[in-house]
């Protein structure tokens, strides 16, 4: 069984390639950039998808977890592919909070900017009454 899973890491997109085989799991790591869309992950598999097979392959193999072994019922593995699925959406949800976190911040910063010139502009107007009354009171 191969499975290609997608996670972010810090500031970097990072793939993950698992390869199930005889109890046995390998594995291999590559690095996005940015974060990959579904056509995307598909052309990186069709390019590099032989070679990160066989660095899979190559990597020491570790004992597979609990899951690994036996045949799955099917009801099963579609519980489990639909939890994987919804694991992955989290993700894409996690990177949209963040933007919308991202955004928020900046969004403060501009209100206290705007906040600064309002009151620089009140400065402004106290001091320019400020000197209209004492021209005022000098005409006397």
């Amino acid at each position: 069984m191969v499975t290609l899973s997608v996670y972010l890491d810090g500031s970097f997109w990072i793939g993950v390639l698992e390869i199930v085989e005889d109890g046995e799991l390998r594995a291999t790591r590559f690095t996005f950039g940015a974060e990959p869309t579904d056509p995307e992950l598909y052309e990186h598999l069709m390019r590099h998808g032989l070679a990160l097979l066989a660095q899979a392959s190559a990597a020491p193999p570790v004992p597979a977890g609990s899951g690994g072994g036996g045949r799955v019922n099917p009801k099963r593995a579609a519980k489990l592919a639909a939890r994987a699925a919804a694991r992955v959406s989290s993700r894409s949800t996690a990177a949209q909070e963040a933007m919308r976190l991202e955004l928020e911040s900046r969004k403060r910063e501009a209100a206290g900017d705007r906040k600064d010139r309002r009151e620089a502009l009140a400065r402004h107007k106290r001091e320019v009454s400020r000197r209209k009354r004492i021209e005022r009171r000098r005409d006397r």
